[in-house]
């Protein structure tokens, strides 16, 4: 099974049960388990008001084996998310000789609206939903969102932009991955905007793709003079 993408789920990025040895099935039901049980009980009570130790007997499991999984509390919401930080920097590695880097970043966008994958807010699952709710309202969860998870894509994506231009152009490396990370945040949280208002997201996908094919374009050919106020 090909490797997905997804903001929530733990389980997302591994296997399909059938390859996976009954160990690691177990494993990977427990995680989702124990992940489950976490977001139903924040999206009923709210992040703060919730313990580690209500999630472990929500779970049926032991409040050390919950740490096992998610070594903190905030992680059971921003773990699974946070599998994906190199997403774009691998999207800039793998692509095919001639492949621009907005070029790249587009095709995999697109492909991900397709299938309808959290990672785009192009999901109205009822759990995806109550992740995007917990980190609106929740300040610490809403800041590693911003601060952490998103200069660390931020930077890794800088980082291989860098090491694939033969000018060495760090300025140039850093405006681009500022850039495009921009771009999917944008369209992500237009996406969310709209889940949230209860829209289906097979009725919102070909809004959706047109948006993306005009914000990546914005990227490519440049703002040029966008902007400029009336005389």
């Amino acid at each position: 099974m090909a490797k997905r993408t997804a903001t929530t789920d733990p389980a997302a990025t591994e296997p399909a049960d059938a390859a996976l040895g009954l160990r690691e099935r177990k494993k990977r039901q427990t995680a989702l388990r124990i992940w489950r049980s976490a977001i139903t009980l924040f999206a009923e009570r709210s992040f703060d008001e919730v313990s580690v130790a209500e999630i472990a007997a929500a779970a049926e499991v032991s409040k050390m084996t919950v740490f096992n999984y998610f070594p903190s509390k905030e992680d059971l919401v921003m773990g699974p998310m946070e599998q994906h930080t190199g997403e774009a920097a691998e999207v800039i590695r793998d692509r095919a000789p001639g492949v621009s880097a907005v070029a790249a970043v587009r095709t995999h966008f697109l492909a991900a609206l397709e299938r309808f994958d959290p990672a785009t807010g192009l999901s109205d699952e009822r759990f995806v939903l109550d992740v995007v709710r917990l980190i609106h309202r929740t300040p610490a969860l809403a800041l590693r969102a911003t601060t952490a998870w998103g200069h660390a894509a931020n930077e890794l994506l800088a980082a291989e932009l860098l090491a694939q231009d033969p000018a060495g152009d760090r300025l140039a490396a850093r405006v681009a991955a500022a850039q495009l990370m921009s771009v999917r945040l944008a369209l992500t949280e237009e996406n969310h905007r709209r889940m949230l208002a209860g829209e289906r997201a097979v009725d919102v996908l070909p809004e959706a793709v047109e948006h993306a094919h005009h914000a990546f374009a914005l990227v490519e050919h440049g703002l040029g003079d966008y902007g400029t106020r009336p005389v």
